[in-house]
């Protein structure tokens, strides 16, 4: 699996479980929301791991604009809320970033 499908897996898992959690105690859904949730949020940490880089931390932060782009799509198709062009301006620079975390080119030592 490529990067780009590994984080977009993840990012959804983990805001969905994130998601649930968020149910059960801000809009008084069962507690039974957990379950999945937490399931939600194993696979999120599991998908993680399977991105092809050399040290967690990278992989962390380069997830990270990954991570802010997925949230406000999930504002949108899920919560019903059209992201801004302020929204949108602050995602693309996280994506930047995270491009050139991900992509950028090493040497053999880093």
């Amino acid at each position: 699996m490529n990067a780009i499908a590994i984080y977009a897996g993840a990012a959804l898992a983990e805001i969905a479980g994130c998601f649930a959690f968020w149910a059960w105690l801000r809009l008084g859904r069962s507690v039974w929301w957990l379950f999945p949730g937490m399931m939600s949020l194993a696979l999120f940490a599991l998908l993680l791991t399977r991105v092809d880089a050399a040290f967690a931390g990278r992989t962390y932060a380069a997830y990270g604009g990954v991570y802010i782009a997925s949230s406000l799509i999930w504002l949108w198709l899920v919560e019903g809320k059209t992201p801004d062009r302020w929204d949108m301006l602050g995602a693309l620079l996280c994506m930047v970033g995270a491009g050139i975390i991900l992509f950028g080119p090493r040497s053999a030592a880093s």
